[in-house]
């Protein structure tokens, strides 16, 4: 199976783990309870370059259960929001789940500059897909969150400052 090896295939193995361990899906893949299994291999194992030794790997499961956990440090309600964005998708405006992310985000890191608004980016839009997945799972599978966050432009260049997703939550 091919590795990810772009910041674009990275980020849509770690939203479908995501996606995945919300819904319950299995789909035949590898991926495991974000709760419980960081170490799961699935086709989201990735030598960061050729030759490297085996410690340097990018594993979409532990991402994604940092960014589950950036998430629960949202704690505003989610209720109007995510009603408003349930009758957008109806209407098959699915890029409102987009602005609404973006507007509670800016609002969040205003009140908490610490934060930054790239690390409220991902909480929110991980904390509001948790929200949509429990009371809506047809919508969640319909949210863009992988165009989301590859064409947000701080929020890309924020991971890869860091260091990529791979050293994402260290």
């Amino acid at each position: 199976m091919k590795s990810p090896r772009t910041f674009e295939e990275q980020t849509e193995c770690i939203v479908e783990a995501l996606l995945s361990d919300l819904l319950g899906e299995d789909e035949g893949t590898a991926f495991h309870s974000l709760e419980t299994d960081s170490s799961a291999e699935s086709c989201t194992e990735l030598q960061l370059s050729a030759g490297a030794e085996a410690s340097s790997t990018f594993d979409s499961v532990i991402i994604a259960s940092h960014l589950r956990r950036l998430g629960d440090e949202y704690n505003e309600d989610l209720e109007r929001p995510a009603q408003r964005i349930i009758a957008e998708v109806a209407k098959g405006k699915v890029e409102e789940f987009g602005v609404m992310v973006d507007s509670l985000s800016k609002s969040w890191s205003s009140l908490n500059p610490e934060l930054g608004y790239e690390r409220a980016f991902l909480a929110v839009s991980v904390k509001l897909l948790v929200y949509l997945s429990r009371k809506v799972p047809a919508v969640a599978r319909q949210i863009q969150l992988v165009e989301l966050i590859n064409g947000n432009r701080e929020v890309r260049g924020y991971i890869e400052t860091h260091g990529g997703w791979e050293n994402f939550g260290n």
